[in-house]
């Protein structure tokens, strides 16, 4: 057997992932089909390893589950509450994943890592139909690799399937508009259904957001023309086909609704401050850390944007900028602000920097030379931080062990990528940095995440009430509604002293007996009923003084303590009627 030796590239297998990103033309499939097996692999890897985040993950696991038990699948209800802030497309597909693998955390994740690896698929198909093929898989790879992407598809939330299904209606649009008549149309119609399915996952913003981008592109006169191409009528028809039903079925079953989830949750939560008041620059800086290190290259994008205004294909990264700085701007502009809102420009973003990098592929270095050193530095810099971390910080929230992995992997990259600068070689800068950014998103996510899990899950205490607490006993929360708790423990749970996001639903019915103020609950206490109250520490002292019924302490997780009244359960008794400062744990 004769070995080929690459002179330029070193090894076959570095010859051939060179050649792989190199390529003007191949296969469609065979790229979709290494692009679900690289990123499929990161995304479901350990996905149910580690228990549900409180509180976005208990809550839209918990809304399914409750529609399974009632096989109700009309109105969403959280703790049997009623619950609309959020339609219910998600909500049914976690019903469809619960059914079948079952009601645990691989299934309440799954949807939303499925719509991460789908959106980066329809990001490739994208880039390939406006620029090119290498242009659309070195879009997909950056969208796949940056560190926020990675993780906020590991996460049991709606932002990721809104992200997927908006990308699909822009995408479509663009893709229409560069098409034959036969698939024009269809097309047209698709970027019709998926705004539809993203209104059905979030609310209007939905529709709201490509129609103002798409408007905005359509505003040139020259482009007006293309409105005789699109089959309105019938896309709008579409839409509302699609779209109406369920807000038609849930008004007339819930007359309540309308004002509830147009005015309320939408309208006021986007003009009048709420709870996730934020700057306005406060997506920047979530942009920048969130598709790190690829962020760095949009003054590159937006520079090849401004010098190939002329050329072939800039009415698409038009369409790009348009898409990105819409998304942007809306949510920077609203009161209510969360990291994962922007999400659906993601894409866009991918797309633009994918072009570029293509460009500095073919020689053109000069583009992003200053980018490239920057990346460079920036990653050594935070191979030293972490090495120094644990020796810096009294208390440091990451293991060392962890912090000198994440180290060497920093420097490692920092330097293969300052190595492939120097000789000018973009085709390797940009394997090295895919592969430690990759590498770095299988290892850093799950790790991350199973730490926050381990302090904003209280698994341990909801399945101490699954075991110990008798149907007929009072599962109760002190002061706040724990997300998890009705998950895990798969039952309704009394809230005491508050309503929070329940506070709507609570007036729609007789709910009185699930939300008690804290006199009510002490005499509940002395009653003899069977109750299971999760307790924060801080809040002991106060209630022991206020019940006389002995307290006995089942467990521990955190801050939070599992308490009950019953004297035949075991765990450390406190009496009652007593100032106690200390609360030690029986594992009982």
């Amino acid at each position: 057997m004769v070995r080929v030796v690459y002179p330029m590239h070193g090894t076959p297998l570095i010859a051939l992932i060179t050649d792989f990103f190199q390529k003007r033309q191949a296969r469609c499939r065979a790229d979709v089909l290494v692009l679900l097996i690289f990123f499929g692999a990161a995304l479901f890897q350990s996905l149910g390893k580690f228990p549900l985040i409180e509180p976005d993950e208990g809550r839209y696991a918990e809304i399914p589950r409750e529609m399974l038990e009632r096989n109700d699948f009309l109105t969403p209800r959280l703790n049997y509450v009623k619950y609309f802030e959020k339609p219910p497309l998600y909500y049914w597909l976690n019903c469809i994943s619960f059914s079948l693998f079952g009601q645990n955390e691989f299934a309440a994740r799954f949807f939303s890592a499925l719509s991460a690896l789908l959106g980066i698929i329809l990001t490739y198909q994208i880039g390939r139909a406006i620029f090119g093929r290498r242009e659309g898989l070195l879009a997909a790879m950056v969208l796949g690799t940056s560190m926020g992407y990675l993780v906020q598809g590991r996460l049991n939330t709606t932002d990721m399937a809104l992200s997927l299904f908006m990308t699909a209606s822009l995408g479509f649009f663009l893709l229409a508009l560069r098409q034959d008549a036969h698939r024009r149309t269809l097309s047209f119609y698709l970027s019709s259904a998926c705004a539809a399915l993203a209104v059905l996952t979030k609310g209007p913003i939905g529709v709201i957001l490509p129609g103002i981008a798409i408007a905005l592109y359509m505003i040139p006169r020259r482009r007006r023309s293309w409105l005789s191409m699109m089959p309105l009528a019938r896309a709008i028809a579409l839409f509302i086909l699609l779209s109406a039903p369920w807000f038609i079925l849930v008004s007339i079953r819930n007359p309540e609704f309308p004002g509830f989830f147009f005015v309320a949750m939408n309208l006021k939560r986007f003009t009048a401050p709420d709870e996730h008041v934020q700057p306005l620059w406060f997506f920047i800086p979530i942009l920048l850390g969130f598709m790190f290190p690829w962020s760095l290259f949009l003054p590159a994008a937006a520079g090849r944007f401004w010098n190939g205004r002329a050329e072939r294909g800039a009415g698409g990264r038009s369409f790009l900028w348009i898409w990105l700085l819409v998304i942007f701007c809306f949510f920077s502009l609203s009161k209510s602000k969360l990291v994962t809102y922007i999400l659906p420009a993601f894409p866009a973003v991918a797309l633009l920097i994918g072009q570029a990098l293509s460009d500095a592929c073919d020689g053109n270095f000069k583009l992003v030379r200053r980018q490239a050193w920057a990346i460079c530095s920036l990653l050594i810099i935070g191979a030293i931080g972490f090495a120094l971390y644990p020796f810096l910080v009294a208390t440091p929230r990451i293991m060392p062990h962890r912090c000198v992995a994440i180290s060497m992997l920093l420097l490692a990259e920092g330097l293969l990528c300052l190595t492939a600068v120097r000789r000018g070689d973009m085709v390797r800068f940009f394997i090295v940095l895919c592969t430690m950014s990759y590498i770095m998103g299988i290892v850093a996510p799950p790790g991350a995440l199973e730490m926050l899990a381990s302090k904003k899950s209280g698994i341990k205490l909801a399945l101490l009430v699954k075991e110990r607490a008798p149907s007929g006993a009072l599962v109760a929360s002190y002061g706040w509604y724990d997300q998890n708790l009705p998950f895990y423990a798969q039952r309704r749970i009394a809230v005491v002293g508050t309503h929070g996001e329940l506070e709507f639903g609570s007036r729609q019915e007789d709910t009185s007996a699930w939300f008690i103020n804290y006199t009510q609950l002490s005499r509940l206490w002395d009653s003899g009923r069977p109750i299971f109250l999760l307790i924060k520490k801080r809040d002991m002292p106060l209630f022991s003084t206020s019940v006389k019924t002995p307290i006995r302490v089942l467990g521990r997780e955190g801050k939070t303590l599992l308490i009950t009244n019953q004297r035949h359960t075991a765990g450390r008794e406190i009496r009652g009627d007593t100032r106690h400062r200390a609360f030690a744990v029986c594992d009982g």
